[in-house]
């Protein structure tokens, strides 16, 4: 019995076709008639031959993997940007858009790299990491509508999609969601449910998306009869929730029906408003933004506006493969709309 690994040519004689053939089905191609490449991935499974990814990246000139890249806008002293790492580790909706990258890279024998840029350094090191090939391209979550990282990928001709539309044209493709459309359903929920005295926390205000919920929940709410809506800013955590849920309190106590504008954040109001002996829904209407798993577990069950992040980090992987294929060459958008998901809290 050989104890040599299988090559092209084991696997183009299980297959009953060309040693070229089997190169091109391996490589990627796509040119390849599909009844050819089912009998080439069968061959490939029954010889356990395993690509030369070396050799593959000098056919094919793409290293085969992807920089996922979380970025700020901050410029961290030497030796703390690990609290940056923690805190977006942290988040479940980071969780989420590694969940849907990953499901579309790793079918194609894509593999992500996970990088984090707080500091100068790290955003110079992002570049350089892209200029040498190691990656084929970045996708972008970036955390601070100030983040310089988008506009020097752009400048540098390097291939990168960003999750959210940026608050100045940098000229990189982008996927987002419907914002205003969402901050428009929580409005619609709330008034169906007849209250009366709603009010919103939003997330912070120098984030575009933050700004699009709060426009479309205050715009339905004046279409309505509502021409003033109050509100508190928070910073899409659960401390802040808590603290603007106690402002909206303190200064409307008659407030019976709150739009939040993430799950984490109304988390928190929901124990603010326990603590302060308000009944959810009874007293207080509830309304999140994500649809995360917080949502689920939340007690009762909060009722959110559906954000199809895993999806969206999907079309953010498609698109810069695209990019990375020379397929498309400018940057276009992809925008989702969201979903009112009604649970135990409003």
């Amino acid at each position: 019995m050989s104890n040599q690994a299988p090559t092209l040519e084991d696997v183009a004689r299980a297959a009953g076709v060309s040693r070229a053939t089997v190169s091109r089905v391996v490589n990627g191609v796509r040119n390849v008639d599909p009844g050819i490449q089912r009998l080439v991935h069968r061959a490939i499974e029954r010889t356990g031959y395993a690509p030369n990814r070396a050799a593959r990246s000098l056919v094919t000139r793409r290293a085969e993997t992807v920089a996922l890249v979380v970025s700020g806008a901050g410029d961290f002293p030497e030796g703390t940007q690990d609290a940056f790492a923690a805190r977006a580790c942290a988040d479940p909706f980071f969780g989420r858009v590694v969940s849907g990258a990953v499901g579309f890279l790793r079918p194609r024998s894509m593999h992500p790299v996970l990088m984090f840029a707080e500091s100068r350094d790290d955003r110079h090191e992002v570049l350089d990491y892209l200029r040498q090939g190691r990656a084929d391209g970045a996708l972008v979550v970036s955390t601070h509508a100030d983040d310089p990282l988008p506009a020097m990928l752009a400048g540098a001709g390097l291939p990168a999609v960003l999750f959210a539309r940026p608050a100045r044209d940098v000229g990189l493709s982008y996927v987002d969601l419907d914002h205003r459309d969402g901050g428009r359903l929580a409005a619609e929920h709330l008034l169906a449910r007849g209250r009366r005295r709603p009010a919103t926390v939003s997330g912070p205000l120098a984030v575009p998306a933050s700004r699009e919920r709060l426009a479309g929940f205050r715009d339905t709410l004046a279409r309505n009869g509502h021409a003033f809506v109050p509100a508190a800013e928070g910073g899409f955590t659960f401390d802040s929730g808590i603290a603007a849920m106690e402002r909206l309190l303190d200064e409307h106590p008659d407030v019976d029906g709150v739009f939040v504008a993430n799950d984490l954040m109304a988390q928190g109001a929901c124990q603010l408003l326990r603590e302060r002996g308000r009944r959810v829904p009874h007293d207080v209407a509830v309304i999140g933004f994500d649809d995360s798993g917080i949502a689920r577990s939340c007690v009762p069950p909060l009722t959110t506006i559906r954000q199809p992040v895993e999806r969206m980090a999907a079309e953010m992987a498609r698109l810069l493969d695209e990019h990375v294929r020379e397929e498309r060459t400018g940057p276009t958008s992809v925008v989702l709309e969201p979903e009112l998901i009604v649970r135990g809290t409003a």
